[in-house]
């Protein structure tokens, strides 16, 4: 049997109230998930481990079984590793988000959703600048970028921008959580004020503003780690031999790395509701031809909610029903080889809030000949009395796999 996860990323939400007290998921219009929980069994899962941030890392690690304490290093080692940069011993790789500051507020996590074109432009500035021996700024992703530090402690408290919308920045700069990590928040939060300084007035943002968008004008770093000991996915799962990650995400791009799969770049990913869901949709079927495991990943629901835009995030969870679930399931049910599927979010980005939360979420499981529970509905109520009950750590991934 293949196996494929569908990851709808930030889709749980809580209750609203303008949508008469149902959740998006409850209130969204969603046939092909609702029929998968139909056929199939559904539970809720526990992302967050106790003592850790609700990150997409943590929780995408926590959905494919990896035991966070034992290996969890921060965003900046994945990211580092899904662009091609081989940490060394004592490099420290963190997050640099390009953000927008107006009025000494985080006005935005993303610069207004600049362009990766765009935003290379800064960071080579930035690195020409700024960078050195010890210092380097490499190009990501639209807003997400990476800096990685020679010689430095990852004993920081550092605050990730999308959690702080509108919120005061000076208070919330580069702390150390120990003595020995002083140098090394001084040295960033310099960075962060050298930044601001250089962006100010350069081209990009000057042009960005006379167009009315948000300018670049700071950067963000954030959670610092060293290169994680993650074991493939292959170690744990010999079924799967081979796999594949689609994603426009560059921290799922590198967990995949490190879990040993492919990575499948698909042209107008975007990560936003105007991602190609078809060619992630294409990539993922051609994938699970050849391969044993697909994991697909899709961030658009989690960006609407992080803009606490009600309608948005209900249609990007209305897309990845129509577009994703659904092309997915009517393709393989026809197949010789039976194929597990399992849809999902990581973990609940509530547009009322803003940010993620740590709650449980919801999940389905369904493959040919299943035995399907009582629910009727994919939401974050109607799984509570799912046949799986509520499941933490490495539990559901042992199920998916068991079959």
């Amino acid at each position: 049997m293949k196996h494929i996860i569908i990851l709808g990323d930030g889709m749980a939400d809580w209750p609203v109230e303008s949508l008469g007290g149902k959740t998006l998921l409850q209130y969204a219009h969603t046939p092909y998930m609702d029929l998968l929980a139909r056929k199939g069994r559904t539970g809720r899962l526990l992302t967050v481990a106790e003592g850790f941030h609700p990150g997409s890392e943590v929780a995408n690690m926590s959905v494919v079984g990896y035991n966070l304490p034992k290996v969890y290093e921060g965003r900046g080692p994945l990211e580092a590793a899904s662009i091609g940069i081989d940490l060394k011993p004592g490099e420290i790789a963190m997050r640099c988000n390009l953000i927008c500051i107006e009025n000494e507020l985080i006005k935005n996590h993303s610069a207004g959703h600049i362009t990766t074109e765009e935003a290379d432009v800064l960071i080579r500035y930035l690195q020409e600048k700024l960078g050195n021996e010890r210092v380097h700024f490499h190009t990501g992703v639209q807003y997400r970028h990476l800096l990685v530090i020679k010689g430095e402690s990852k004993l920081l408290d550092c605050t990730p921008p999308h959690d702080v919308p509108l919120k005061p920045f000076r208070p919330l700069m580069v702390r150390p959580l120990a003595c020995e990590a002083q140098e090394t928040a001084d040295l960033i939060n310099s960075l962060i004020w050298k930044s601001q300084e250089l962006l100010r007035n350069h081209p990009v943002n000057l042009k960005r503003m006379a167009e009315g968008k948000d300018p670049a004008n700071s950067i963000w770093p954030w959670s610092p780690g060293y290169r994680p000991q993650m074991e493939p996915l292959s170690a744990t799962y010999p079924s799967i031999r081979k796999g594949s990650v689609i994603s426009a995400v560059d921290l799922i791009k590198g967990i995949g790395y490190y879990a040993g799969l492919r990575n499948i770049d698909v042209e107008g990913a975007t990560g936003l509701y105007n991602t190609n869901y078809e060619g992630k949709v294409v990539a993922a079927l051609n994938a699970l031809k050849e391969e044993d495991f697909v994991y697909l990943h899709i961030e658009a629901s989690d960006e609407a909610g992080h803009e606490g835009d009600i309608p948005l995030k209900l249609q990007t969870i209305e897309n990845l029903d129509s577009k994703v679930v659904g092309p997915v399931y009517e393709a393989i049910k026809g197949w010789d080889e039976p194929v597990s599927i399992a849809v999902l979010p990581d973990h609940p980005t509530p547009c009322q809030l803003r940010t993620h939360t740590a709650e449980p979420v919801p999940f389905l499981i369904y493959y040919p000949g299943i035995e399907a529970d009582t629910v009727q509905t994919f939401d974050e109520v109607a799984c509570v009395e799912g046949s799986y009950g509520l499941l933490k750590e490495d539990e559901f991934m042992n199920e998916f796999m068991k079959h």
